[in-house]
């Protein structure tokens, strides 16, 4: 029922009202066209998606952009005062011992110390220990990275704790334990002298022990980290389809793991090539046999400085450009 000023919609359905007894009434809205719907029934107006399903707003591929939304760059600030400070002191303390080495190099009889059968001899002995020593690491040192990385069994953290000790053990104290488990009356050399005539102490095999030792720990910490960042559903995809797990580990893991392996190999090739203490306690001090060049270098300084200079810039420049020349394919990143 309508009151007196009220309009009547008109009973034909095409969208009219009359007006009302007193000739008030509302607009005639325009008809409707056929097949569309009104536009007060019709709801919201659609919003657009971008791909990642969220609306899009106004203004937000410009922001995407970079028109509206500052870009923070790297080094567009100044470096804090308390951190720039520090930093070139330590830059300084790193770079001030080989530049010191630099300028008091005997550049006028650098060529007569190098020249010298003693200098050859160390580099060459320090050189093939280094390699050999970094060789044996390889060989049992990956396969410990793997057990550590891919299986759990109790004890596995004392068992990397283990591993990392020679990282933080002075090396003397890891000649002393050398002598004592491979020595002529060593815990294993006793039986190593008595059954098979194997003496390990004051050989070279004794500087490649040494030296494996001390080194090892910088290849299985690096295999390891690289083991654990990798995925290993591709293993389990090469065991579903047939593969056994050493076939698995050699066809599959041992690509993906390269990087880390070259990585730690330099790592142990480095340390091995400066090992002192842990060498001069288990394998000696003796020139074409144990001396290698750490030893050469500390016994020439106390009797000629200027040739502990020159086999320091020897060590020096090796190690430079081992670690140069890896370091462009193993270990930059994209």
């Amino acid at each position: 029922m309508t009151g007196p000023d009220q309009a009547t919609p008109d009973p034909t359905g095409s969208g009219r009202t009359t007006p009302g007894p007193t000739g008030s009434g509302t607009t005639t809205p325009r008809p409707t066209e056929p097949g569309k719907v009104p536009p007060a029934l019709a709801g919201p107006a659609p919003v657009a998606v971008t791909p990642r399903g969220g609306p899009r707003r106004r203004g937000a591929g410009r922001a995407g952009r970079g028109h509206d939304a500052p870009r923070c760059r790297r080094g567009s600030r100044g470096i804090p005062l308390p951190l720039l400070l520090p930093a070139l002191a330590g830059l300084a303390f790193l770079l001030l011992p080989l530049i010191a080495l630099l300028v008091r190099a005997p550049w006028h009889s650098l060529p007569e110390q190098l020249t010298s059968a003693e200098v050859w001899q160390a580099l060459r002995l320090s050189l093939v220990c280094a390699t050999a020593a970094t060789a044996l690491s390889l060989v049992i040192g990956v396969p410990l990275a793997w057990l550590l990385a891919r299986t759990d069994f109790p004890g596995r953290g004392l068992v990397r704790a283990l591993v990392t000790l020679p990282l933080v053990l002075p090396p003397v104290v890891g000649g002393v334990a050398l002598l004592l488990a491979l020595g002529r009356n060593g815990v294993v050399g006793q039986w190593l002298d008595s059954w098979f005539g194997i003496t390990l102490p004051f050989t070279t095999t004794g500087v490649v022990l040494a030296e494996t030792f001390v080194a090892m720990p910088f290849l299985v910490i690096s295999v390891e980290g690289t083991l654990r960042a990798a995925d290993p559903r591709y293993e389990e995809a090469a065991t579903t389809l047939g593969a056994s797990r050493f076939t698995a580990f050699r066809r599959v893991t041992l690509p993906l793991i390269a990087p880390g392996i070259a990585a730690g190999s330099v790592l142990a090739w480095a340390r091995a090539l400066g090992e002192f203490g842990a060498t001069i306690t288990f394998a000696g001090n003796f020139p074409g046999r144990t001396q290698t060049m750490p030893l050469a270098v500390y016994l020439a300084l106390q009797n000629d400085p200027a040739a502990a200079i020159a086999l320091s810039l020897v060590l020096l420049a090796v190690s430079i450009a081992v670690l140069a020349g890896l370091r462009d394919r193993w270990m930059t990143t994209s």
